[in-house]
């Protein structure tokens, strides 16, 4: 697939070039649908099941293809990691980015944050939350010994960095050898089920999710109790790779901030579960990377990979 930033063309004869002139000319005024040759790329996280997540961001695509005159394409991700590969090589233009793919994302590539939303509670920002069944006992990290412990993905702030910088605070710095068994489910949601369904004893998931999740299941709240919460920080937010151009970046921006403002955006937003978007800028990934330190991670040379 090519993407806006990579595309070129082919210099044509120049008795074409004559011809096609006045159709250049023509095109270049157009400020209807897009040509179906220029596209950007956006890549998803799965933080929730994929088929949910496209389902969220479609109107949001579509939304998006027609304020910037260009073809917005999601691409769902299938770990969350891959996403810094996909930045990097140029596979995707940009991504609506979690906190600590995002930090990770700005340490390494240099990628630039351009708007996060505004959750319905009037926050841009969301926390990791570490649970246990109500009935299981477990009050505290020494009553989690010998426990099953359930996160999320290597590369994420509520699924792993969290739970890790905590039990570091707590004397845990070796997960394989105080839990029976610690494993990645894969997504937030997938945690919450593993542990209310007794799969896992101790899980992780970032608030949002569980929030969500509540609304869906009321025994989430009912049998689940939560024993720890992380700092907050941003709330995912679309970054675009540092060599995108700098008009196409601001069409993307601008066209996320005025989402508010037409019925059409409202509705977008009403699927997305937030009110608005804000300004972005990478001091706002400040937090991660205090948290990201504690938990003894390096962000410039960490490496994503799956057990």
């Amino acid at each position: 697939m090519k993407s806006f930033s990579r595309f070129s063309r082919q210099r044509p004869p120049f008795f074409l070039s004559t011809l096609l002139l006045p159709l250049v000319f023509l095109l270049a005024g157009q400020t209807g649908p897009c040509r179906a040759e220029e596209k950007i790329a956006i890549g998803l996280l799965p933080e929730m099941n994929v088929f949910k997540q496209m389902q969220r961001f479609q109107p949001l695509a579509d939304y998006l293809s027609q304020k910037i005159g260009l073809k917005v394409e999601l691409s769902m991700l299938s770990r969350y990691g891959n996403i810094i590969d996909r930045l990097e090589t140029s596979e995707i233009d940009a991504a609506f980015l979690g906190s600590f793919t995002g930090a990770l994302a700005i340490s390494q590539l240099n990628v630039e944050p351009l708007a996060r939303p505004v959750n319905l509670d009037g926050t841009s920002t969301y926390h990791g939350h570490l649970f246990v069944r109500r009935d299981s006992g477990i009050t505290d990290v020494a009553g989690m010994r010998g426990k099953t412990l359930v996160l999320v993905e290597h590369a994420t702030t509520a699924g792993y960095i969290f739970p890790l910088a905590y039990f570091k605070r707590h004397g845990v710095d070796d997960l394989d050898s105080y839990f029976k068994e610690h494993y990645f489910a894969g997504s937030h949601d997938a945690t919450v089920s593993a542990v209310l369904d007794g799969q896992a004893d101790v899980g992780v998931a970032k608030n949002t999710i569980y929030e969500r999740m509540i609304s869906e299941d009321p025994r989430v709240a009912e049998e689940l109790v939560i024993l720890a919460s992380s700092p907050m920080v941003p709330s995912n937010g679309l970054c675009a790779r540092q060599d995108m151009d700098e008009e196409l970046k601001n069409k993307l921006k601008e066209a996320l901030l005025g989402l508010d403002k037409t019925p059409e955006g409202k509705k977008v937003l009403e699927g997305l579960g937030a009110t608005r978007f804000v300004p972005t800028s990478r001091e706002d990934y400040q937090p991660v990377r205090d948290m990201a330190a504690e938990a003894g991670i390096v962000l410039k040379d960490y490496k994503y990979y799956n057990p």
